[in-house]
């Protein structure tokens, strides 16, 4: 097979269309087949659901080519398991689990000439999504749904790879208690939009988010979740019903725990702790980890130990352990890693 003719090493986090999706139709109460197309335009009523009520949610995942070759997803089941929560949340169809893992196989495959070689730094990006699709005037769900999957090849999500980043304590609420923040919905993150925007003019790369409620506990970013490692080498993220259940973060803790020999907690995180951290990362499919240098309070600077030049020492390790596992130099755990058959 011959890889498409890209620039892998300058690849940016953007779109690039490739040349197969997936697309199944929930009608009358049921999934059709699905089936693969060339044609990446949706066409949709002017009144559909998704149009009027922002009923969609959608996953983000990524096929990767090993050191020995084989092209590889990571973890696809738990993509496919928080796709349905947060179609039961949004009241949508749930698209089931074996289903799900089929279309990623056969986007993968199909666009197995978009997958970047092995030591580029790239990936093939994965975007299943599902939405509400028939006319919808009332404020109720719809009755008819799509669900589509597409690939498009990325390079690293903030620029510059790895060199920790600086972030501010965000003014905004990203999610309320008890609301829709633990589910990946696509309205929670055009919530977020005004507020990176501000951050990004102000000279941020993202904001800190505390828990709406009590405004004194870390909740997250606008797309990844908090990761802190205590001068003691614990690692530490912090818990909410309120915020998405990160695949990356959960892999992570279990890396650090049984690859590294760290003792790892997940528990309420208050903002009052952090300038006592170590170390801080933001960690989520795109990134990976994206160390955190400095934390602004409304002028007031958290500078974090591990400095602003390069991650800290335990980040890194998780980086390099989780990374090498998902490239296939490091034993996966049973069950993490999903090999894609081409032809």
């Amino acid at each position: 097979m011959e890889k498409k003719d890209i620039d892998w090493g300058n690849l940016g986090f953007s779109y690039i269309q490739t040349d197969q999706r997936y697309v199944s139709n929930y009608k009358d109460g049921a999934w059709d087949e699905g089936v693969m197309t060339t044609d990446g335009n949706v066409v949709i009523n002017e009144c559909a659901g998704v149009l009027q009520y922002s009923q969609s949610c959608f996953e983000g995942l990524k096929a990767y080519t090993t050191e020995d070759g084989r092209i590889v997803t990571f973890r696809p089941d738990l993509n496919a398991e928080r796709m349905e929560q947060s179609a039961v949340r949004l009241q949508m169809p749930v698209f089931p689990k074996e289903r799900f893992l089929e279309a990623v196989d056969k986007v993968v495959a199909a666009n197995a000439a978009y997958v970047p070689p092995y030591g580029s730094g790239a990936t093939l990006y994965l975007r299943p999504y599902m939405f509400g699709s028939d006319a919808v005037i009332g404020v109720k769900p719809a009755d008819e749904y799509q669900f589509r999957l597409f690939a498009t090849p990325v390079g690293p999500y903030f620029k510059g790879g790895a060199k920790p980043i600086t972030i501010r304590v965000c003014d905004y609420d990203r999610a309320a208690p008890h609301g829709t923040g633990h589910i990946k919905a696509g309205l929670n993150y055009a919530m977020s939009l005004y507020a990176i925007t501000e951050a990004h003019a102000q000279g941020f790369d993202e904001n800190m988010y505390l828990d709406a409620a009590t405004r004194t506990k870390v909740e997250e970013t606008g797309g990844a979740n908090f990761l802190f490692v205590t001068k003691d080498n614990k690692v530490v993220t912090p818990k909410s019903n309120s915020i998405l259940p990160s695949i990356t973060r959960r892999s992570l803790m279990v890396v650090a725990r049984e690859y590294l020999g760290l003792e790892a907690e997940e528990r309420e995180v208050y903002f009052d702790e952090v300038k006592d951290f170590a170390e801080c990362g933001l960690c989520g499919t795109a990134a990976v980890i994206s160390p955190v240098g400095k934390i602004v309070d409304h002028g007031k600077e958290i500078c974090l130990p591990s400095g602003m030049e390069k991650m800290g020492p335990v980040t890194r390790k998780l980086y390099d352990t989780l990374t090498g596992i998902q490239m296939g130099r490091i034993q996966a755990p049973e069950g993490w890693i999903r090999e894609i058959k081409i032809g």
